[in-house]
């Protein structure tokens, strides 16, 4: 059974708890290679894939432009390249979302004369990543993997403000539409000019956009209907008309009742199979009823087991989780979103041991 661990920016670990993961082990020091600096998510180094028999390896997200990396502001906070501001909560590595740059009531008009980011096709964002991939490729047997930055709702939502962008949905649906159309856009474009890079040499192109909350949508079925899928399916049609990877799809959240639309627009694999959130826990029965059109990916709650259980809890949630969603295939283990400081190096090794141990064909009844 494949296991993932640091492919993608939201299955990885975050400086910290790698840090103290590297001592645990027993591995010298090195300055940690990061997927997005913001949030501190870590590429976890060869020794590590290595001991946890990892089967995945990511190529580092698109960078922003020099000039705009970590532009910090009189009120610390730090100011991306699409305007958004983040500041970082004190005791932690890592930035949280602070403010976008259309709160208030913006209009049509504010749109267009927004300076919007540079270049999607800027050489430099891309820099490494062809020749990594290929290395890749050549010389190892991993499932390599590549990220297309997003999603279109997500960075709406930061740019609007959460509570903007939900008023918008109802009150101003042309704007939350145009807005959503700029970024879909740049996000686009940006991943066109990477599969040109990386396309020859992937297997799987992830892309995310959360859609659900702890307890369902984030929406009504008629507004998801009406404002997102279509725009989802551009997305989707879009990649599968520059590359032939498996296209890997991360929603957060309660998305039982999303997953036939998911099938229906062609997605390959869910993740990130969130088991705290409602409905998702019976992983036997998403099985069941999906695992035929779906590979499932993730599955090892972040929220609750992994900071507070011990390595024996831990241990038994993994083999339920690789029971209930590995039989026949199609289930790829790894943590639910990135593994955060609270987590003990032992938990860590608890969870991939416990994973090579029993996920092995045929799996016991």
């Amino acid at each position: 059974m494949p296991i993932d661990f640091g492919s993608t920016y939201m299955t990885s670990i975050t400086v910290p708890p790698y840090l103290a993961l590297e001592e645990a082990l027993g591995l010298p020091p090195e300055p940690p290679c990061l997927q997005t600096p913001l949030s501190k998510i870590v590429l976890p180094r060869e020794e590590i894939l290595h001991r946890f028999r990892v089967d995945t390896h990511g190529i580092p997200r698109p960078d922003a432009p020099a000039s705009w990396r970590n532009q910090l502001q009189p009120d610390g906070t730090v100011l991306d390249e699409f305007g958004v501001r983040w500041k970082q909560p004190t005791g932690h590595a890592h930035y949280e979302f602070y403010k976008g740059p259309f709160e208030g009531h913006p209009t049509l008009s504010d749109l267009h004369t927004f300076p919007w980011p540079d270049d999607p096709h800027e050489p430099a964002r891309f820099a490494g990543r062809r020749e990594m991939a290929r290395r890749l490729y050549e010389e190892t047997d991993y499932a390599i993997m590549a990220a297309i930055p997003g999603g279109f709702v997500t960075w709406s939502q930061f740019l609007r403000g959460f509570e903007g962008w939900f008023l918008d949905l109802a009150a101003d649906p042309k704007f939350a539409e145009a807005l959503m159309d700029r970024v879909l856009d740049f996000l686009l474009a940006l991943a066109g000019k990477l599969l040109d890079e990386v396309g020859p040499y992937i297997q799987i192109i992830t892309f995310g956009d959360d859609l659900a909350l702890q307890d369902g949508p984030m929406m009504s079925p008629a507004m998801f209907h009406r404002l997102i899928k279509p725009r989802l399916r551009r997305v989707f049609d879009f990649i599968r008309s520059k590359c032939s990877a498996k296209l890997w799809f991360h929603t957060d959240g309660a998305v039982v009742s999303l997953i036939p639309d998911l099938i229906d627009l062609g997605i390959d694999i869910l993740n990130p199979v969130q088991v705290t959130a409602k409905g998702m826990d019976d992983t036997g029965y998403l099985k069941k009823e999906f695992g035929d059109a779906l590979v499932f990916w993730g599955g090892i709650d972040t929220q609750r087991l992994l900071p507070f259980g011990t390595p024996q809890q831990v241990r038994a949630d993994v083999r339920r989780r690789i029971l209930d969603m590995a039989r026949g295939g199609g289930y790829v283990l790894s943590a639910v979103h990135n593994i955060q400081g609270d987590v003990s190096p032992e938990n860590v090794v608890a969870m991939f041991d416990e994973a090579y141990a029993c996920g092995v064909y045929p799996l016991p009844d």
